[in-house]
């Protein structure tokens, strides 16, 4: 099969998770300028997850442009990546509510963690998948998947320490996966 179903459906997925988050933005009853501070949290989890969900997507957009054939094991490790991913709305509302506290700032990073490693998963399945040598030759050793999960894993009982120490590590994650990777990239217009 084809990956540009899988690639729809996903686009389909991550547009609607992104919509859920943004209408759990409520506007401040108070008109001033003031009324917007109680506000800052929600929108700073907002922000962040905004950022997650960009680089997923434009990270899942690269990897199945790379594949070339997908399978059912690949099918089912996309769902895993999905069924994460559908989780950050809930988890941004919670930390953002609370202010960055540390139960919030902990399941936010359980779902970050989680993330990162059904999209591990997600390409270990497309390797494995037949026909897919361009994308192997692409990923190398995936230096930076494999850092993310040490750091979110390391984050997470962090939380219960520093929380803004445990989401200052999801930041850097974050930044690192935004210098875009020119891997795939440079192997399909070779």
């Amino acid at each position: 099969m084809t990956t540009s179903r899988v690639e729809a459906f996903s686009d389909g997925v991550i547009a609607i998770i992104i919509t859920i988050m943004v209408l759990e933005l409520r506007p401040p009853h108070d008109a001033s300028l003031a009324g917007l501070r109680p506000l800052l949290p929600v929108f700073g989890s907002y922000l962040m997850s905004y950022v997650f969900l960009g680089i997923y997507w434009s990270n899942h957009h690269h990897l199945l442009h790379a594949a070339a054939h997908v399978d059912g094991r690949c099918l089912w490790a996309n769902l895993h990546l999905l069924f994460w991913l559908s989780l950050i709305p809930f988890v941004t509302a919670w930390v953002g509510e609370n202010h960055f506290t540390t139960w919030p700032v902990a399941l936010y990073g359980v779902v970050l963690l989680c993330s990162a490693i059904a999209y591990f998963i997600l390409v270990q399945a497309l390797l494995a998948s037949a026909g897919n040598s361009l994308l192997a030759a692409a990923l190398g050793s995936d230096f930076k998947g494999k850092v993310s999960i040490v750091m979110y894993a390391a984050a997470i009982p962090m939380a219960f320490v520093r929380p803004w120490l445990a989401f200052a590590l999801y930041i850097a994650v974050a930044i690192m996966w935004l210098i875009p990777d020119r891997r795939i990239e440079r192997r399909i217009t070779e």
